[in-house]
């Protein structure tokens, strides 16, 4: 189908208007600061999207690191790729050992997610860090393995003001979704793991 000359005209100019609409918006965001930001859910997504920044934090050669509370010793894309190529910019620490149906040690657990809590808030600490990844902090937090309450105290008191924090996880406390600055929540609508399906590579690790 090939546009009037009308359609054009009539096209253009609801597109000029929404610019100066839009750019009357982006005038007023002006701020800048270091963001708390939640990943939750019960969809695929939470840590694949949380990792998309820490490579865009690696594209502009940005110092960021990595925790992963729960991950155990399992090889994944991202760690492979990050530890082979990119160690000088991002930190890596998977300081899990599996889940806690794989464990089968509630103190062991307890124990490994009070020291990745540890080295999280050594690598957030420091104002070089742009970007902090706590991944599956969510599960340590909602098996109550760390306190919630320190948690949203740490980063409501003692993170530097331009350093992000991105948290992920099924079931956010509400505590930490009342201190983040930016929420999503993964909506499972389908996933292949129903149909028999396991975690392949590339997709899921």
């Amino acid at each position: 189908m090939t546009a009037t000359p009308d359609d054009t005209a009539r096209h253009n100019a609801k597109m000029a208007k929404k610019k100066a609409a839009r750019d009357k918006i982006m005038a007023t965001k002006t701020d800048e600061k270091g963001l708390v930001i939640v990943h939750t859910g019960k969809g695929k997504g939470k840590s694949s999207s949380a990792f998309g920044m820490i490579f865009r934090c690696i594209a502009h050669d940005m110092p960021c690191a990595v925790v992963q509370f729960i991950k155990g010793g399992m090889s994944t894309g991202e760690r492979d790729l990050i530890t082979a190529h990119f160690g000088d910019l991002c930190e890596f620490h998977t300081m899990g050992e599996g889940f806690t149906w794989e464990t089968q040690d509630k103190s062991r657990d307890i124990e490994m997610a009070q020291a990745a809590w540890a080295k999280a808030k050594e690598l957030i600490r420091d104002p070089g860090n742009r970007m902090v990844l706590l991944d599956e902090i969510n599960i340590a937090l909602r098996y109550d393995y760390i306190d919630v309450a320190d948690v949203v105290a740490f980063l409501r008191d003692e993170k530097p003001p331009m350093t992000h924090v991105v948290c992920t996880g099924r079931n956010a406390k509400d505590a930490l979704i009342d201190l983040a600055d930016l929420v999503t929540e993964m909506e499972l609508i389908k996933h292949p793991f129903r149909s028999g399906v396991k975690a392949q590579a590339g997709v899921e690790f």
